[in-house]
């Protein structure tokens, strides 16, 4: 083939490159974010030809990036041979999330496959200090890789969760947009493990985790709210998490039902979270001469029937309902995902979240929109972690083999 004085012919074949390294981070981009998925499921997908994509899928498998896996049978099955799985390769790497919660700490230790091999969490001590608790964590990833060897020198990247404010995780690389204390807890990750750590709100973390892989993986758009001893909240849209102009989307916990109330941690002043946190809950009930020990017997008292504390409990729910139909009306979900303690009360809560979003939300709308408990408990947050290194890994240039792009790799860099 000639080339001319131009260079026309190098042209085209630079620019068929790009095309066809295009379409190959968009397959891989798909099997990051979701998982094994069928070549079909793939043509879908992607919306590629069936040509190009069993090409790229064919070089990526004999590359060693993508492995193909036969079918599980399970249940009712389709007439006709079950179709084959095709996944990144799960000998690539290791991703850890890991969840540093107010009373627990969990983690979850995946690989590029979507594939969970190992789980736990262990209680910490409440008045622990960050350090302390990303020690503890440290070590509980320990455990579990000598329990299932697991090879700690092929992690690829940690996503870890924090209660409270993080700051902007998706900011650029050096903006110094995470706050001083998610920087710091995320250095004693770096330094032992020597892999990109990526820092979010907990809340936000245990919501991507039911988009993926949970209660709202086929919603659009989905409002989550992790209720416990605090009141956290996400937004997704799309599976990918809405961060906001400064970080902050979806903190609805702060959101300010009582403007003359009694001064919040935030700064601001009655926020949804005194009035409706577990905490907070307990003192209704006190108030109303019944005195739970603590948030868990709350739930055990509402479960058992407890007329005064099923009252508490509705009232809140029904709050939590009003302050949700405002924000169904300005982010028009297909879903509201409810998890947390208060969660596993069931209809109790979802029924007046309901109530109050259908009466309140534009009810001449003709909007659907699905109010349910989330899939995950505890664990959410931490596998939420696994989310979000995958999501992060799929957002960056081809990698080769898999692996973390450079941007993104600095990410968690102070």
């Amino acid at each position: 083939m000639a080339i001319g004085e131009d260079g026309t012919v190098a042209e085209r074949v630079d620019a068929m490159q790009r095309v066809r390294l295009g379409h190959t981070q968009v397959l891989l981009d798909q099997l990051r974010r979701v998982g094994p998925l069928s070549r079909a499921e793939l043509v879908q997908r992607t919306g590629l030809s069936r040509t190009t994509l069993f090409d790229i899928i064919g070089d990526l498998v004999d590359r060693g990036v993508l492995v193909e896996r036969g079918p599980v049978a399970a249940g009712h099955r389709r007439r006709g041979r079950p179709s084959a799985k095709i996944s990144l390769n799960p000998g690539a790497g290791r991703i850890i999330g890991v969840d540093l919660g107010r009373a627990r700490i969990g983690v979850a230790i995946a690989n590029v496959s979507h594939d969970i091999v190992a789980e736990a969490s262990r209680p910490v001590d409440v008045a622990a200090g960050a350090a302390r608790r990303a020690a503890a964590a440290i070590t509980l990833i320990e455990d579990l890789a000598r329990e299932h060897a697991i090879d700690l020198d092929a992690v690829e990247g940690i996503g870890l969760g924090l209660a409270g404010l993080v700051g902007d995780p998706g900011r650029p690389p050096g903006s110094k947009a995470l706050l001083r204390t998610a920087r710091d807890v995320a250095g004693h990750f770096r330094r032992r493990f020597d892999a990109p750590v990526l820092p979010d709100n907990n809340s936000r973390l245990a919501a991507l985790a039911e988009a993926t892989w949970g209660a709202a993986r086929d919603a659009h758009g989905v409002i989550y709210v992790r209720w416990t001893e605090g009141v956290g909240g996400a937004l997704i849209l799309d599976g990918r998490l809405v961060r906001g102009a400064h970080g902050a989307a979806g903190e609805l916990g702060h959101v300010s039902v009582e403007p003359d109330g009694p001064r919040c941690p935030c700064g601001g002043q009655g926020c949804l979270e005194l009035q409706i946190g577990a905490k907070a809950l307990v003192r209704h009930c006190t108030e109303r001469g019944v005195t739970p020990r603590d948030p868990h017997d709350l739930v055990t008292r509402a479960v058992a029937g407890d007329p005064t504390v099923r009252a508490v409990v509705r009232d809140a729910a029904t709050l939590l309902g009003q302050v949700l139909s405002g924000l169904v009306v300005e982010f028009d979900p297909t879903a509201v995902v409810i998890g947390g303690a208060l969660a596993e009360l069931g209809i109790l809560v979802l029924d007046p979240m309901r109530t109050e979003i259908d009466r309140l939300a534009i009810p001449r709308h003709p909007r659907s929109v699905q109010v349910m408990a989330a899939k995950f408990g505890d664990e959410g947050a931490a596998l939420g972690g696994v989310a979000s290194v995958l999501q992060a890994g799929a957002a960056g240039p081809l990698p080769g083999p898999v692996g973390l792009p450079t941007a993104t790799i600095r990410a968690g860099d102070s």
